[in-house]
């Protein structure tokens, strides 16, 4: 979604309330819930056999969400236990992938100050997010640059290259063909990818509990309405990231727009303007060292003073015909690494939510019933109590709605029943779904 919807922090906000606040969600909201953990903690890395993920042999569905702050949050001791707060009840939830930034370039708690340096703290912080998340047995997507300016983004790495005399444009999108910014995002990449974690010891390379990589979030060219651009700095930064982690999983980060020459972009696309922003989902989704699609989901912003059933159906429409790009053009999984529902929408009520949720479920599960090529989807995002700076439009805590939480531990159960049936999950799995019955 294109606009300015991370923030980040300004400093210490309310630290005693918002510490409070994670206390009180640990000890109240899951105090019924006696699950040991201690089994997630041996993980396999995730590969793909054609249209669909695998582990250990066997299909691998995912029902997953987005919080995008956990590596900022995890930086001050005051707010690093909603790191843990929020892994622990996304596992509740049987939830199996947290999206998160792997970036912060020049901002705030920023972990690359500049071109190549870094702040080692924030890097620890990092570090806290994989191993927290390996505790509970979550994976993680981790994106490396924002297309958006929020935590740095493409500005960031043109500014810095203009400041330094060497930049070629003050265009934002010289982050894709300055010569001197790719070396600037390659020597970053690197950095990440090879990273010892301090406290596992562990090569973010050669972590399973990473499942994969993302190059940027929501990528846009608009001065090259071709997509020539684009498509020449995917290429080439898919094939650095291969060159030194061949064991994760790549994505793009598309929002899923059809480009100019896609005859969908008349049929699929929310309007003309969808395909003049220089990204195009089936031809930037076929570079061979891509690993799988994504898309985003959000009709309320790309439409204006559309029906509520109307962007349902709309809703079904997009997911099926990028699932249908994954099973014929593609051979490859498709994921929805984005939806969310606005607060801000007319006559908004947590129950029209719950049905934007239950439309995307419904798609997924029929998808992955046929064994097509959905392969996962990702609210928009998940946080804690007390993290009101942190919210947009967007934002909610599960468990403060049931019915909300329900629907999405429901999909959980239903995703893992055709993954072999609940006899073959975890204990903890089991015991959620069998409540759910």
């Amino acid at each position: 979604m294109q606009r300015e919807r991370m923030m980040a922090g300004n400093g210490l906000f309310y630290p005693i309330i918002g510490f409070a606040s994670v206390l009180a969600f640990i000890y109240m909201s899951f105090g019924d819930l006696k699950i040991n953990l201690s089994e997630e903690t041996k993980m396999s890395f995730v590969g793909r056999n054609g249209t669909q993920f695998m582990v250990d042999g066997k299909v691998f569905y995912i029902n997953g969400w987005n919080s995008y702050w956990l590596m900022d949050q995890a930086v001050d001791e005051y707010s690093k236990p909603r790191v843990r707060a929020m892994l622990q009840a996304g596992a509740k939830m049987g939830l199996t992938v947290c999206r998160t930034w792997a970036f912060n370039d020049g901002a705030y708690h920023a972990l690359q100050i500049s071109p190549g340096r870094f702040d080692e703290r924030v890097f620890k912080a990092l570090d806290h997010v994989i191993a927290e998340a390996r505790k509970q047995g979550i994976r993680l997507l981790l994106s490396l640059v924002n297309n958006l300016q929020a935590y740095g983004g493409k500005t960031q790495y043109v500014n810095w290259a203009w400041q330094e005399g060497i930049g070629l444009s003050s265009s934002n999108d010289s982050f894709f063909f300055d010569p001197s910014i790719r070396i600037y995002f390659k020597n970053y990449v690197k950095a990440v990818l090879t990273r010892k974690n301090t406290i596992t010891g562990i090569e973010y390379r050669d972590d399973p509990t990473i499942f994969g990589w993302e190059l940027i979030n929501e990528p846009r060219c608009m001065s090259d309405a071709s997509g020539d651009t684009l498509q020449d700095w995917l290429e080439e930064m898919s094939a650095y990231v291969k060159s030194i982690d061949k064991k994760h999983l790549l994505t793009i980060g598309l929002e899923g727009f059809y480009g100019p020459n896609s005859p969908k972009r008349l049929t699929v696309n929310p309007a003309q303007w969808a395909a003049t922003l220089g990204a195009d989902f089936i031809r930037n989704s076929k570079i061979s060292t891509i690993d799988f699609a994504s898309a985003h989901i959000y009709p309320d912003h790309w439409f204006h003073g559309q029906e509520f059933e109307a962007e349902l159906k709309y809703v079904s429409k997009w997911m099926l015909s990028h699932i249908e790009d994954g099973d014929k053009e593609l051979k490859k999984p498709v994921m929805f690494t984005e939806f969310g529902f606005s607060t801000e929408n007319k006559n908004f009520h947590p129950s029209k939510r719950d049905r934007f949720f239950n439309t995307v479920f419904d798609v997924m599960y029929q998808s992955a019933r046929k064994n097509g090529a959905g392969a996962g989807s990702f609210v928009w995002q998940f946080l804690v109590g007390g993290m009101e700076e942190y919210n947009d439009d967007f934002g909610i805590v599960p468990w403060e709605r049931p019915a909300t939480y329900r629907l999405i531990t429901e999909h959980t159960c239903r995703l893992a029943r055709i993954q072999g049936g609940l006899a073959q999950q975890k204990a903890s799995l089991k015991d959620l779904c069998s409540r759910r019955r």
